[in-house]
């Protein structure tokens, strides 16, 4: 028990500055990338398995061609729902200091349909576990064992309850991590305002009924993509490691870190463009001197 706990310690401690030196040397955060790989290292051992039930005649191949276009699917709506957001439009007023202008630029508050990210699923998963696991200390009851069955991953009730509760958690969630009145004191501080609408106030009123009205399709979204796995695992019969490709947080953290790597890739790229370009002109320039 001390030398299994020494061993987890220690690997987790590594695997913490294995991540910290990517994020430094590479491209993308170290840790979700060493999390996503971890995903996804699962995938060819399910591919085998699923090779293995086609060879035994268990399934079919039309099955898996089916099981393949839903996936297909799947990943599509999981990405727009990472990528979508919402734009409101800021106006900055022109300021003249001496000779130079400052502002009177145009720019957006982009509000993501899915800003809580995982972490709603990860909070009701852990609710979720607390009256199976209390159950299981008063088998003996009738009660208890209908407590057990209702919070069975393969129970309607679960994924009702489960649904409901990643609704309610990204809404706090998204309360936590978004505050439109900071938003808008640092608008008015900087010379900022929504076209149409009075700063202050009612500028953080205005966000937040945005905000709202977008996280009521996000929130329902997230709880669809979080309850799919299950569902499928009943309606097709498939094993929980194939049907975690499906949804829930593996596919939500492949998604988003996969985005996100591209979109650092990108700006890597683009970067290097303009370096190489300006390099160029410099090199030109002192030719011709």
């Amino acid at each position: 028990m001390f030398t299994g706990t020494i061993c987890l310690i220690t690997g987790t401690i590594l695997l913490m500055w294995l991540g910290e030196r990517i994020t430094e040397r590479g491209i993308g955060n170290g840790i979700s990338l060493i999390i996503m790989i971890g995903i996804v290292s699962r995938l060819p051992n399910v591919i085998v398995s699923e090779i293995a039930l086609i060879n035994e005649g268990v399934r079919s191949v039309l099955s898996e061609l089916i099981l393949l276009a839903i996936m297909f699917a799947v990943i599509c709506f999981v990405v727009l729902l990472t990528q979508g957001t919402r734009k409101i439009p800021v106006s900055y007023a022109k300021r003249v200091v001496g000779r130079k202008v400052y502002g009177g630029q145009s720019t957006h508050i982009p509000l993501k349909v899915n800003t809580a990210g995982v972490m709603p699923i990860i909070f009701a998963q852990s609710i979720m576990f607390i009256p199976s696991t209390i159950a299981t200390f008063f088998s003996e009851s009738d009660f208890m064992q209908t407590v057990m069955r209702w919070f069975s991953f393969d129970h309607p009730f679960y994924w009702i309850v489960f649904g409901l509760m990643i609704v309610f958690f990204t809404y706090f969630y998204t309360a936590i991590a978004f505050d439109p009145t900071q938003v808008s004191q640092q608008m008015k501080q900087h010379g900022g305002f929504i076209p149409g609408i009075r700063p202050g106030k009612k500028t953080a009123e205005y966000i937040d009924n945005i905000l709202s009205r977008v996280t009521l399709p996000g929130s329902f979204a997230l709880a669809a993509v979080a309850v799919f796995p299950y569902v499928l695992m009943q309606l097709m019969d498939v094993s929980y490691d194939l049907a975690s490709f499906f949804g829930g947080t593996s596919l939500l953290i492949i998604v988003g870190v996969a985005l996100d790597t591209l979109q650092q890739i990108e700006s890597h790229l683009m970067s290097r463009h303009y370096d190489g370009f300006l390099a160029k002109g410099k090199i030109r320039g002192r030719r011709r001197i």
